[in-house]
């Protein structure tokens, strides 16, 4: 490993935990775009997922107290029966085939909050989310689009909205990467690329937690809405590329 890669890795890192802290999601919509032009597309869903379980086990035991549990216990136990079908979609699927399945998975997501998608809290749309979220972790490394929709469309204050996202991701990821290790998905690379960019996590997290601190709850929804459109425009970009 060069130090020019580490360096890019560790500044994809920063922008994504940045972004994750600032709008409650966004670090696998940034980072597995950037990382899979440095890596192949499998493995930066593999180095993504392992280091937003530590960013998002740090960030849900100090947010605790703003978790919905009950909506991130749904939405997890969902998730692990999508999982499977994320599991074989990576293990298929070719780079190109998953790069445009990353697009596909941003865009449509994006749509839907432009749209002011909304609905009344529920356990159908909840388990609905929870299900799609676990197959795209598996499969992209982005589980966050279909839970943002759902927890926008719900009216989740933004407190609640970040609080709940992180404890969502945390279960998640720690589930996914035991079915990384089982197809034999979880490589020595993957591990090094993901110590290069553990200080850009703290970094990235402490800017943007500072800056959502100042943010009200219109110009939050705007800053949701604008994280996916710039990460469906990059997995447009390496798509055309595979």
């Amino acid at each position: 490993m060069t130090t020019t890669l580490i360096t890019e890795v560790a500044l994809i890192i920063v922008l994504a935990s940045f972004a994750q802290a600032l709008s409650g999601f966004g670090f696998a919509l940034v980072a597995v775009p950037l990382l899979a032009l440095l890596t192949s597309p499998q493995n930066a869903v593999v180095v993504v997922t392992s280091l937003g379980l530590v960013l998002s086990l740090a960030a849900c035991v100090h947010q605790r107290d703003h978790v919905n549990v009950r909506t991130a216990s749904l939405v997890s136990g969902a998730g692990l029966v999508g999982m499977p079908l994320g599991l074989l979609a990576v293990t298929v699927l070719s780079a190109g085939a998953l790069s445009v399945l990353i697009a596909c998975a941003v865009l449509v997501f994006a749509v839907l909050i432009g749209r002011g998608m909304t609905f009344r809290r529920g356990t159908g749309p909840t388990v609905l989310s929870g299900f799609a979220s676990g197959a795209l972790l598996t499969s992209t490394g982005m589980n966050g689009p279909p839970l943002v929709a759902t927890f926008q469309a719900m009216g989740l204050a933004p407190r609640e909205f970040r609080a709940t996202l992180q404890a969502t991701f945390c279960v998640q990821n720690a589930l996914a990467l035991t079915g990384f290790l089982a197809v034999g998905r979880l490589t020595a690379d993957s591990l090094l690329l993901a110590g290069a960019g553990l200080p850009g996590l703290l970094v990235g997290w402490w800017c943007g937690d500072r800056v959502f601190a100042r943010t009200d709850p219109a110009r939050f929804k705007k800053i949701v809405l604008g994280v996916l459109v710039a990460s469906a425009c990059v997995s447009l970009y390496q798509a055309a590329l595979n």
